[in-house]
């Protein structure tokens, strides 16, 4: 099975520089698309924690707006806006959804579209 130890050296230069290659590609992503994902938590605990509100369901759709923004701003998320929030109302139960999209350039023309969708259900108690 095993060959004569001048036949087993171990990564040939070229194999080398196609696992660097790749391996950095793969942290290229990373350091791209990780601070999206970063910024996408911070959306998704600040739509949350507006379930902790006990007054909630008496809120204005402008009042629910402002405090989601300042929420925002406190966390420094700059990829939403109060635009691509939608609350609807009806039954005794209040719907706040988020839904939009980031696009980051990862190299040249290549980019990548991340698209988010986040949703919470308050229902009066």
């Amino acid at each position: 099975m095993c060959g004569m130890p001048r036949d087993q050296r171990g990564l040939t230069f070229i194999s080398f520089v196609l696992v660097m290659g790749v391996a950095g590609f793969f942290l290229l992503l990373l350091f791209r698309i990780g601070p999206v994902y970063l910024n996408h938590y911070k959306v998704r605990s600040s739509l949350e924690s507006l379930k902790s509100d006990q007054e909630l369901l008496e809120k204005s759709r402008e009042d629910i707006l402002k405090t989601l923004e300042k929420r925002w701003d406190i966390n420094m998320v700059n990829t939403v806006t109060t635009k691509d929030v939608i609350i609807t109302r009806g039954d005794g139960v209040l719907r706040v959804q988020v839904a939009y999209e980031v696009v980051k350039p990862i190299m040249g023309n290549v980019d990548a579209l991340i698209h988010f969708d986040d949703q919470i259900k308050v229902e009066r108690r």
